[in-house]
């Protein structure tokens, strides 16, 4: 690849969200930020690998896209007073269009430092407001906050490159239509809307960390730019517990990746990965900030309730090592704050290693079909402890289902070698 090129993608996936955020902010209109960014987006890549990298790539790309703001207005007829608003601060011919030398791009044309956070921050709010489907929050999050492409986006989730365009597209209608503001909610607000922030961010990386279909089990991309969306929420929001106990769970879970896999990309399951190959300071990371979530708040939530039982995983030297009393409490807790099939079908597993398969089959057994329809999760449990329990022709029915519904190639490959195994 051309170094020019390259030098654009690094800067645009590092500076993306905050160039978007400081064009929203002198605009005040989000959609329309969105795409002047990206016209700069596409300057640079005619521009820099033709003249070079400029002395401060991302000025260059605010610079680009205000002067495209402000051609924008003139084609809109726009008073004179917002043009003049717009263009205060540029250098001489700086309105003019077209690249302005690189060389001469100055610092005094970036956006306000004190602004930069509260910039990404309200991105990331408007990203993902409540006025949009999770669909469109997740695509929306990663085009302007991640800097992804609507092809990589497509690729990640395994969906036609124009379905995420229109996504994108509708979302930023709807926020145009809904008449949502680019700014940081009020403080009443804020608590509220911060869980689609953090909802959005455990989607990408839970989509990330276990593929729901595909050829691949884990999606390393995926997975660290969830990661480094909450990195940046920590840092933005370092008050609020839930974001550390977020970036705790991202990074325990994580610190797992090298061993899930085999050389082949084949699934290891836990109890016979090689613990020797986790990431120990990721570890150290996701047990830090887990331990910030306690200090700032009054008790872990949900996220840092999860983290807890990553952490159980983290700091055992083996599954029967492990404190499955304690894994089995805390997803009791988790029961309590954020109730679902997936957390009873989870303390199920749990309690199993605790107390042994048959006191685990009376919870799955409490669960109803229709709660987990569609999914492979509740039959792969199920004849696992069945198995277990020595019913081996239950077993092979209920592990014959799981791997009908199961559209990961490599976890169906793993329930396969199973149904194998019973003969």
């Amino acid at each position: 690849m051309n170094p020019g090129r390259e030098a654009v993608a690094a800067v645009w996936r590092i500076e993306s969200a905050r160039i978007v955020g400081a064009l929203a902010r002198y605009t005040g209109d989000f959609a329309l930020a969105e795409d002047l960014a990206q016209e700069a987006l596409a300057e640079a890549l005619v521009s820099w690998p033709r003249d070079g990298v400029p002395r401060n790539p991302a000025g260059w790309l605010l610079t680009t896209g205000r002067r495209r703001a402000i051609d924008a207005f003139r084609r809109r007829s726009a008073r004179d007073e917002r043009y003049a608003a717009l263009a205060h601060g540029l250098a001489e011919g700086g309105v003019v269009t077209g690249a302005a030398d690189p060389v001469e791009v100055t610092d005094d044309v970036l956006w306000d430092p004190d602004q930069i956070d509260d910039d990404v921050l309200a991105l990331m709010f408007t990203a993902c407001h409540p006025v949009l489907s999770p669909e469109a929050q997740v695509a929306l999050t990663l085009r302007v906050v991640g800097g992804l492409t609507s092809d990589e986006i497509a690729k990640a989730f395994l969906v036609p490159t124009a379905t995420v365009q229109a996504r994108i597209t509708r979302a930023k209608k709807t926020l145009g239509a809904a008449r949502v503001p680019f700014a940081l909610p009020p403080a009443d607000e804020r608590r509220t809307r911060l869980g689609s922030v953090l909802s959005v961010v455990y989607l990408i990386f839970t989509e990330g960390s276990s593929a729901s279909s595909g050829d691949d089990l884990i999606r390393l991309d995926l997975a660290a730019e969830a990661q480094r969306l909450a990195r940046v929420l920590a840092r933005l929001v370092p008050a609020e517990p839930e974001v550390h106990g977020l970036l705790a769970l991202l990074e325990l879970t994580a610190a797992r990746f090298p061993a899930r896999t085999g050389p082949d990309g084949e699934p290891v399951l836990l109890e016979d990965q090689d613990r020797r190959r986790w990431d120990r300071s990721a570890i150290a990371r996701g047990r830090a900030a887990l331990v910030r979530a306690g200090q700032v708040g009054t008790g872990l939530g949900a996220y840092g309730v999860q983290a807890a039982i990553a952490e159980c995983h983290a700091v055992a030297a083996s599954v029967a090592d492990t404190d499955w009393d304690r894994v089995v409490v805390l997803y009791e807790a988790l029961g309590r704050l954020a109730p679902s099939p997936v957390v009873e079908l989870n303390r199920a597993v749990a309690v199993s290693m605790a107390q042994g398969p048959a006191a685990a089959l009376v919870i799955v057994d409490g669960l109803a079909d229709d709660a987990l329809a569609g999914s492979h999760l509740l039959p792969t449990v199920r004849g696992e402890l069945l198995r277990r329990l020595g019913r081996t022709d239950d077993a092979r029915t209920e592990l014959q289902r799981a791997v009908s519904l199961c559209a990961n190639a490599r976890e169906r490959t793993v329930l396969e070698g199973k149904l194998a195994e019973l003969g």
